[in-house]
């Protein structure tokens, strides 16, 4: 049985839904040698999230945004905690909603994730700046 961890901070990106699934390989090679496992992925932050979603149509991705954007709106007077600005709740309440981490099985060597499926990361902030991730890897 191996145990291997890696942290590392995922590029800066705009609000939004973005798929990161290569660049978590790409940060995380050692996965090419679990035969068995399991990759936990976490994100260490309050105002983005991660999930597991379409990778193919970039359209969903825009209509996550779209969803959310409407249902958590950027309405400051709203909200109490807006000490950075009016996305500044509104993205504690979206990476509630969403979650900070995700599972994903690991077969042969890659995320055993289903043809249409990828890992995003959801920035919930305009300008979110970098964003620090851990995967864990437990394997053999």
């Amino acid at each position: 049985m191996k145990i291997i961890q890696k942290e590392f901070s995922l590029l800066p990106r705009k609000r939004g839904f973005h798929l990161i699934t290569g660049e978590i390989m790409n940060n995380v090679p050692e996965i090419d040698d679990i035969k068995t496992g399991i990759a936990h992925i976490m994100i260490k932050h309050t105002s983005a999230s991660i999930t597991i979603n379409e990778n193919a149509d970039k359209s969903v991705r825009k209509d996550m945004e779209n969803y959310f954007n409407n249902s958590v709106p950027d309405e400051i007077d709203l909200y109490s905690h807006a000490q950075e600005g009016p996305d500044d709740m509104t993205a504690h309440i979206k990476s509630t909603i969403i979650g900070n981490n995700i599972s994903i099985p690991i077969t042969d060597g890659k995320l055993n994730l289903g043809m249409w499926q990828g890992v995003y990361l959801c920035e919930h902030r305009n300008s979110g700046g970098t964003r620090d991730v851990v995967v864990t890897i437990i394997g053999e």
